[in-house]
Order: C-alpha cells, then sequence, then structure tokens
C-alpha cells in the first residue's frame, strides 16, 4: 500500500471512530442535563451559574425566585436561550430541574414540582416578545429582590 493510501485509510478509519464517538449520545437519548447545561447554558452563564449582571442573570441562589411569582415558571422556559436551545421539550424540563436543584439548593422551596416535558411544550408554545421586560416585571413582585437587580436583597415597598 502506498504512503498517501495508508494516509487515507487512516484518515477514513479515525473519521468514522469519530463519528461513531459523537453519535453514541444520540443514540442514548441525549446528553445529561449537567451536559446540556455546560453545553447550552454555561458559556454565558458560567459554570457556577454565576453568570455577569446585570447583562447575564446569576443563577446562583436566585433562579428559585420566578418560582415564587406568577408567570416566572412560564419566564424559565420562555427566555431565549431556554425556548430556542436545540433540545426537546423532555430535555428542557431534565435542564431545568438540574439547574433548580443545582443553582437553588439552599432555597427551593419543599412542595417544588419538577417540570414536566408537557409543561414544557406549552410555555415554549407561547412567545415572549420582550424578555429583559418580563424579568423586571417579575423581579419587581418580589419581597426580596436578588443581588443582580439594583437594591440587593432589600425589601419591595
Amino acid at each position: 500500500m502506498s504512503r498517501a493510501a495508508s494516509r487515507r485509510s487512516r484518515t477514513g478509519f479515525f473519521a468514522v471512530l469519530l463519528a461513531g464517538i459523537i453519535a453514541v449520545p444520540t443514540a442514548q437519548g441525549g446528553e445529561s442535563p449537567h451536559n446540556n447545561y455546560m453545553i447550552h447554558c454555561q458559556g454565558c452563564h458560567l459554570a457556577d451559574g454565576a453568570g455577569t449582571p446585570p447583562d447575564v442573570p446569576s443563577f446562583a441562589g436566585q433562579l428559585d425566585m420566578f418560582l415564587q411569582v406568577d408567570g416566572g415558571r412560564a419566564y424559565l422556559v420562555q427566555v431565549p436561550g431556554t425556548t430556542n436551545a436545540p433540545l426537546d421539550d423532555a430535555e428542557i424540563a431534565e435542564l431545568l430541574n438540574w439547574m433548580l436543584a443545582r443553582f437553588s439548593e439552599q432555597t427551593l422551596p419543599a412542595d417544588f414540582v419538577p417540570y414536566s416535558e408537557q409543561e414544557v411544550a406549552r410555555y415554549r408554545g407561547e412567545l415572549l416578545l420582550d424578555p429583559a421586560a418580563k424579568r423586571q416585571a417579575l423581579l419587581a413582585t418580589l419581597p426580596v429582590q436578588p443581588c443582580d437587580v439594583a437594591g440587593c436583597g432589600q425589601v419591595s415597598q
């Protein structure tokens, strides 16, 4: 076998091997919620969920606040980074449930009901026109403001 043919053969072998490795998560039903967070969220919100407030909100100890206000649960699904992610509804539900447990472990309500695939599908079907305005409106209804909003830790009047 010529040197060029040998090189093409090895290149072909490695291409097939790489394709097989990449296809494994899909064949097994997708990535874990943690991996989906790393792939789809961590680039902006960082590994620890700290974000870069005020432009990229922090998740740490604050994500569960949206569960306390009317419309907040839907908002977590409808923000562009969530609703436009290339994940199916079940994967979004798993990801949000993982994020809430991970970033709001100490403050997640005891009666928290995990997101379901059906709930995510319903909320994804409702268009959110102005995510920033919706976020501010939801946060304004909280009794205590999160730290990436003016008046960190202050009680609303």
